[in-house]
């Protein structure tokens, strides 16, 4: 993939656009959360990128079935249900409590009754969905990271296709705000700790009952001001901070406590995709030799005919 063109990202410029579909986003999350059935490590929550945004997927109410869209490209939050119930609201004017509001009132006028936790999860001191008037939608940041997104859900896409062990689908997680793909190597782990705002301990301790080895990318945060794609194994194994990743702009990150790219690192190189690619490869490489994961056993090879 040569000559890409990957937008840049600004989190100064972005960051108020970022918390406001953060919040959308967890709203959409948490109905998809109180619908669908459990499934393992929290995958039944998640969004997944399309061609327009965002999707929360099939949600299965009880005698239907919904989808929650956010459309980047015409500026909408869309509700579709099976029989055809069709509402949109418009981007630019919508807050986050409005959003919360409108979306709950429209599900209950289509005979769906569904109550959400109103408390933003993974967030410091959050307000409720519905005492938070606040809302910044840019419509140029919003399609800046549409586009990245778009670019790296392929490049995650990729990679999840060359492991043939137990893997997650490429997912957005709305908790966290982040695009993540994950591969188990089958053994348990150690209880995690937990410690997630507003997030029960045992969510996490159940999202971490095996060995895992996440990457991922997120547009920033106010403690690391800039997108970056991150890397983490857990349980960690020695000597894995210390170990030295490609491309050589990678590092470990001690507070965070996974290795960390900077999306401008990506961004700006002749063959973006190909540098994303080494990165990913690099932490899987690395930390699965220091954990001794069965890597010959997990390589997925497909020989055509």
């Amino acid at each position: 993939m040569k000559n890409e063109n990957w937008p840049k990202l600004s989190f100064d410029k972005g960051k108020e656009t970022y918390e406001t579909l953060h919040l959308w986003t967890q709203i959409i999350g948490k109905i998809k959360l109180e619908l669908n059935p459990w499934i393992n490590h929290s995958w039944h929550t998640t969004l997944e990128i399309t061609t327009h945004g965002l999707t929360s997927g099939p949600i299965f109410a009880e005698n239907k079935q919904i989808e929650i869209s956010l459309n980047f490209l015409e500026h909408q939050l869309t509700i579709v249900s099976s029989e055809n119930e069709k509402k949109s609201f418009d981007l630019k004017t919508l807050k986050v409590s409005s959003c919360y509001n409108e979306l709950i009132n429209y599900l209950n006028d289509i005979e769906i009754d569904v109550k959400i936790n109103t408390l933003p999860n993974e967030m410091e001191d959050p307000l409720h969905f519905h005492e938070n008037h606040g809302g910044t939608y840019n419509e140029e940041v919003a399609i800046n990271l549409h586009m990245a997104l778009l670019k790296v859900n392929r490049v995650f896409y990729e990679y999840r296709s060359q492991f043939l062990g137990k893997s997650s689908e490429v997912m957005f997680f709305w908790g966290s705000f982040d695009l993540v793909v994950s591969r188990f190597s089958g053994k348990e782990a150690p209880l995690h700790p937990g410690g997630f705002p507003n997030l029960p301990d045992w969510v996490t301790q159940e999202a971490y009952s095996h060995e895992i080895m996440n990457c991922g990318f997120w547009p920033g945060s106010e403690g690391t001001p800039f997108a970056a794609f991150y890397s983490y194994i857990y349980p960690a194994p020695d000597g894995f901070k210390e170990a030295t990743l490609k491309p050589n702009s990678a590092y470990f990150h001690k507070e965070l406590g996974e290795f960390i790219l900077k999306y401008e690192d990506v961004q700006k190189a002749d063959n973006p995709s190909e540098v994303l690619m080494e990165f990913l490869q690099s932490s899987y490489n690395t930390a699965a030799n220091l954990a001794k994961w069965d890597k010959e056993k997990l390589q997925f090879n497909l020989k055509k005919n």
